[in-house]
C-alpha cells in the first residue's frame, strides 16, 4: 500500500469515526451540525481514494444518516440510494444492503413518505435475515425500531 492509500484510508476512518461523535451528540450547535457534515463528506471522499466499495457505501450511508438528522430529507435520499446502488452494483449484501434500505426507509420517513418508508422498512426487514453476525442484526433491528 502506498503513502497515500495509507493516508487515505487513515482520514476517512477518524473523519467516519468524528462524524459519529457528533451524531452521538445529545445537542450540537449549528457550527457542529455544519461540521458534521462536511466530515461525512471528507470521510466519502477519502474513501473514494483509498477504500473498498463496501468502505464507499457506508460512506454513503453515512451521509445520508446525518442529512436524516438534520432533516434535510431530499439529501438524505440520495446518499441512501447512492448506497442501495454501490451495493447492488457490486453484489453487497448482509449488513451493508440491509443497512441501504435502512438509510431510504429514514430519508422517507424524514420526507414525511409514509408508504415509501414503510416499502423500505420492509426490504431492510427481509434484508436482516440474511445478516449472518447477530450482532449486527441486532445493531440493524434496533435502528430500524428509531425511525418514526
Amino acid at each position: 500500500m502506498n503513502e497515500d492509500t495509507v493516508l487515505h484510508k487513515k482520514l476517512g476512518i477518524e473523519l467516519f469515526n468524528y462524524t459519529w461523535e457528533l451524531l452521538d451528540k445529545p445537542q450540537r450547535t449549528r457550527e457542529e451540525d455544519d461540521t458534521m457534515i462536511h466530515a461525512a463528506h471528507a470521510s466519502r471522499f477519502h474513501w473514494g481514494k483509498a477504500g473498498t466499495a463496501a468502505n464507499l457505501a457506508r460512506g454513503e450511508w453515512q451521509i445520508s444518516r446525518v442529512y436524516a438528522v438534520l432533516g434535510r430529507s431530499e439529501a438524505a435520499r440520495f446518499h441512501g440510494q447512492r448506497c442501495l446502488d454501490i451495493c447492488q452494483e457490486n453484489g453487497i449484501g448482509d449488513f451493508d444492503l440491509a443497512f441501504a434500505y435502512e438509510a431510504l426507509a429514514r430519508a422517507s420517513a424524514t420526507a414525511g413518505e409514509v408508504a415509501d418508508k414503510a416499502r423500505y422498512l420492509a426490504l431492510a426487514q427481509e434484508a436482516a435475515q440474511h445478516i449472518t453476525d447477530p450482532d449486527d442484526r441486532k445493531l440493524l433491528v434496533h435502528d430500524l425500531e428509531t425511525i418514526r
